[in-house]
């Protein structure tokens, strides 16, 4: 078995994998069951109190999730896939800590293993870095700290490019608002 497979199988099963994206190494997770979304707090360390971004696999799988408004469809045909979060109100249930306030924070990853992994999975993914809350995040696998490593089930192994994370920007709001910059420079 590859280890793509190897890796898409623990996803199927509720676990939790530590894969390359196109900015850091990030703590990947089926978002669609509670008790893996779950887990990935627990291998952060991170309360409740903070949420968690989701890689889908298209614009499509964004807006079945989201209210995407004509400005964050401009904002996703423009910069995805890549490392544009757009954080929109929630359509349906998802798990408390996917949300902030009734918003969810959405990606479709640019080129890697994680755009890899979503896209064959078929479901959203949990996107956060792989690193304990506080700690500086990682751009490759070989420099997972021990715990985050011992608290995941699979090791994609590999290398991100690295820089600055993701740029989000909240597009339920008119006009849209840049949240934190980062690898996409946007003059909103």
């Amino acid at each position: 078995m590859s280890e793509i497979e190897e890796a898409l199988r623990v996803l199927g099963e509720g676990g939790v994998v530590a894969c390359p994206t196109e900015t850091l190494v990030g703590l990947l997770a089926d978002a669609t069951r509670g008790d893996a979304v779950e887990a990935v707090l627990r291998a952060k360390g991170r309360s409740p109190g903070h949420t968690v971004a989701l890689l889908v696999p298209s614009f499509e799988a964004a807006a079945s999730l989201a209210e995407l408004s004509a400005a964050a469809e401009a904002l996703a045909r423009a910069h995805w896939p890549g490392p544009l979060t757009l954080v929109a109100r929630a359509k349906g249930e998802l798990h408390p800590a996917l949300l902030m306030d009734g918003k969810v924070a959405l990606r479709v990853p640019g080129p890697s293993l994680a755009q890899t992994l979503v896209a064959r999975f078929g479901r959203p993914l949990t996107a956060t870095s792989a690193n304990p809350t506080g700690a500086p995040a990682v751009a490759s696998t070989s420099a997972l700290d021990p715990r985050v490593r011992a608290a995941v089930d699979f090791v994609l192994e590999g290398e991100s490019p690295g820089g600055p994370p993701s740029t989000f920007v909240d597009v339920s709001v008119e006009p849209p608002r840049v949240l934190r910059e980062g690898a996409i420079v946007l003059d909103l």
